[in-house]
C-alpha cells in the first residue's frame, strides 16, 4: 500500500514532522498531541517518503513562523475570531496562549475532523473552539458558513496553512473573493510555493503524491500580490529559507545554495521566494 492514500494522510504527514520537533531537546515548540495524532501512517509516511526526514524542516520552519503571527495578530489586532480553513490535525486551539474569549472555528474533511476530535476527546481548548466538517470546494456551503461567521464576528483572522498549492488558480482566487465579501474578515494568513518549488516537487513526489489522487497545483508567479485583484493587500511576507536560518532549522544543503546566490545574484529573489509566508489584510 502507498504511504499517501487519501489527502488526509498528508495531515498525519505533518504531525509527525511536528513531533519529531517536539521531542527535541532544543524544540522551539511543543506539540504534546503530535504523535497521538500521526500514529503509525504518519510516521511510516515521514520513513517511506523519498528525502522524508530531510523535509521536515519547511513545516517545523513553518509551524514555528504560524505560531508567530497568529500570536502577534490575535494579542496585537484585538482578534475575536480565528477561521482556520484545512484545519487538519493542527492543535493551536490546544497548545498555544491563546486567549480564553477567543472564538476559534476549524473548517475540513470530515473524516479527518472526527479522527481528531476522538483523539482529543478528552483535552480542553485554551479558547472556545467550534469544528466544521465540510469540503471547501463545495462553494455553496463556504459562502453559508462564511456569511455566518461574518454576522457574528467583528475581527476575524483566517488561517489556511498548507491549503492553497492543493487548490487551482481558478479555486484559491474563487475562495479570496469569498473572504473578501465579508467586512469582518481583516487578516489572511497562508503560505504560498513558487513555480521553482513547484517544479521540485512534483519531480520527487510525483509518484506517492499521483497515487492519493491529489497533486500540487498553484503556484504564483507573482507571489503574494496574485490576491490584490480579489480584495486583498500584502501587510508582511516572510521567507521559509530565511526564516529556516533564523531558526536553525535549515534546508539540506542550504549553505551551497547561499554560496551560489552570492555568486549568481539574480537568482537570489527566486531562492528567497520559493516558499512564503504571507499575511495579508483585506482592502
Amino acid at each position: 500500500m502507498a504511504p499517501i492514500e487519501h489527502i488526509s494522510d498528508t495531515a498525519r504527514w505533518v504531525a509527525a514532522y511536528r513531533a519529531m520537533e517536539t521531542e527535541r531537546a532544543d524544540a522551539h515548540f511543543r506539540d504534546p498531541y503530535a504523535r497521538l495524532l500521526a500514529g503509525e501512517q504518519g510516521e511510516k509516511i515521514v520513513r517511506t517518503l523519498p528525502r522524508g526526514m530531510s523535509s521536515a524542516w519547511a513545516v517545523i520552519v513553518r509551524t514555528c513562523v504560524f505560531d508567530e503571527m497568529i500570536l502577534q495578530v490575535v494579542q496585537t489586532q484585538q482578534v475575536d475570531t480565528v477561521l482556520n480553513l484545512a484545519s487538519g490535525l493542527d492543535t493551536r486551539p490546544y497548545r498555544l496562549p491563546l486567549p480564553a474569549s477567543l472564538r476559534w472555528i476549524e473548517v475540513d474533511l470530515p473524516d479527518i475532523l472526527t479522527y481528531k476530535e476522538e483523539k482529543l476527546a478528552d483535552i480542553k481548548p485554551a479558547c472556545s473552539l467550534e469544528i466544521v466538517k465540510m469540503d471547501l470546494v463545495d462553494v455553496t456551503s463556504r459562502q453559508a458558513l462564511f456569511s455566518r461567521i461574518g454576522a457574528i464576528s467583528q475581527r476575524v483572522l483566517v488561517v489556511s496553512e498548507g491549503l492553497s498549492p492543493y487548490l487551482t488558480s481558478d479555486q484559491i482566487a474563487s475562495l479570496a473573493q469569498d473572504l473578501s465579501t465579508q467586512p469582518a474578515f481583516r487578516w489572511w494568513l497562508l503560505d504560498l510555493i513558487s513555480p521553482f518549488a513547484l517544479q521540485r516537487i512534483r519531480k520527487l513526489w510525483k509518484k506517492q503524491l499521483g497515487r492519493g489522487r491529489f497533486v500540487f497545483h498553484f503556484a504564483p508567479a507573482e507571489g503574494a500580490t496574485f490576491f490584490n485583484p480579489y480584495g486583498w493587500k500584502v501587510l508582511e511576507v516572510r521567507s521559509s529559507v530565511e526564516e529556516g536560518h533564523r531558526l536553525k532549522r535549515e534546508m539540506p544543503f542550504a549553505w551551497f545554495w547561499r554560496f551560489l546566490v552570492k555568486i549568481f545574484k539574480e537568482k537570489q529573489e527566486i531562492f528567497r521566494n520559493t516558499y512564503i509566508f504571507a499575511l495579508l489584510e483585506q482592502i
